[in-house]
C-alpha cells in the first residue's frame, strides 16, 4: 500500500539534525528536480524581498519565511515526520507511533511537498516555505516540473498494490497514477453529516477532512491493514468503524473514489 499525503503550510520551528543531504534522500530520481527548484527559490528570496512574498503568496507578517528560504541548504534539518504541523499531522501523530507501526509508516507513506517533490517520513529536510501553486522564476508552474520526474519514478515505487491517494487538489497534478496503476488507486472525499432542521444534509469541510485523513490514515497503519484493491480498503476501513460508500470508477484504468461520512472529528 502506498499512501499519497499533502503537505501542511504549518510546520516545526527548526531542527537539530545536520544540514541537507540532497543525495541522501529518497527518490534519488527528483534530486535534479529539486536542485533546480532550491536554486530558483533561494533567488527568488534574495532578491527584493516585497516581490518574494508576492510570489510565495505570503502577507507582510510572514517575512520569515523568506529567511527560512534563504537558509534552506544551511539550516538544521529535522525528519519529515516531525516538521509537518497542522490538523491532518496532528491526527496521524507519526511521532506517537510504536517502533513497528513507524517501520510500516516508512514503507508506506510518501508527502508531497512543492520544493521536495515527495518525501519518505524518515527524510530529513529543513523547514521551509513554498506551495506547489507557487510559479518560480525560470520554472514556471511547479506541478509540471515534478510531473516529468514523477512519471518515471512513482509506478515502480507503487508496484502492484494499492495507491491511497489523499492529496489535496493542488498537490494532484504532479502525479496522476495511470494505467493498471489507476485502476489500484482510491481517492478519498470526507462528507460531514449533520441534521439541520430535522433533515440530513452532508458537506466538505476542511477541518472533518483533514482530521478524518489523518485518524484513518493512522489507523490502517496501527492495524497493519494491507488491502490489495480500493474493494479491499473499502472493508479494511469499514471493519475499522467508518462509513464508507465505495463509487467504482466508469471506465478501465480510473481511480475508485471512496466516500468517507463523518458527523465529528
Amino acid at each position: 500500500m502506498l499512501v499519497l499525503l499533502p503537505p501542511s503550510e504549518g510546520k516545526a520551528s527548526g531542527g537539530s539534525g545536520p544540514v541537507l543531504d540532497l543525495a541522501g534522500l529518497s527518490l534519488p530520481e527528483l534530486t535534479a528536480a529539486r536542485e533546480r527548484v532550491i536554486d530558483s527559490l533561494v533567488t527568488l528570496c534574495e532578491g527584493d524581498e516585497t516581490k518574494a512574498l508576492e510570489m510565495l503568496g505570503l502577507g507582510p507578517k510572514l517575512r520569515g519565511e523568506v529567511l527560512r528560504n534563504l537558509e534552506v541548504r544551511e539550516a538544521p534539518t529535522l525528519p519529515v515526520s516531525e516538521l509537518y504541523t497542522g490538523v491532518l499531522y496532528d491526527a496521524l501523530g507519526l511521532g506517537t507511533l510504536d517502533r513497528a507501526t513507524a517501520r510500516r509508516a516508512e514503507r508506506c507513506l510518501l508527502v508531497f511537498s512543492g520544493l521536495w517533490g515527495a518525501l519518505r517520513p524518515a527524510d530529513r529536510v529543513p523547514p521551509y516555505r513554498l506551495s506547489m501553486g507557487v510559479r518560480l522564476p525560470g520554472l514556471g508552474a511547479l506541478p509540471g516540473l515534478w510531473r516529468a520526474a514523477m512519471d518515471k519514478a512513482l509506478p515502480e515505487l507503487a508496484g502492484e498494490g494499492l495507491v491511497l491517494d489523499l492529496r489535496s487538489s493542488a498537490y494532484v497534478p504532479a502525479w496522476r497514477p495511470a494505467g493498471e496503476v489507476a485502476a489500484r488507486t482510491a481517492t478519498v472525499r470526507v462528507l460531514h453529516e449533520r441534521v439541520v432542521d430535522g433533515v440530513t444534509r452532508r458537506s466538505v469541510v476542511s477541518h472533518f477532512n483533514k482530521a478524518t485523513k489523518g485518524r484513518l490514515t493512522r489507523q490502517l497503519l496501527v492495524a497493519g491493514a494491507e488491502p490489495a484493491d480500493p474493494a479491499e480498503l473499502a472493508v479494511a476501513l469499514r471493519d475499522l468503524g467508518w462509513t464508507v460508500e465505495v463509487a467504482k470508477p466508469a471506465k478501465r484504468n480510473a481511480a475508485w473514489g471512496l466516500d468517507v461520512v463523518v458527523s465529528e472529528v
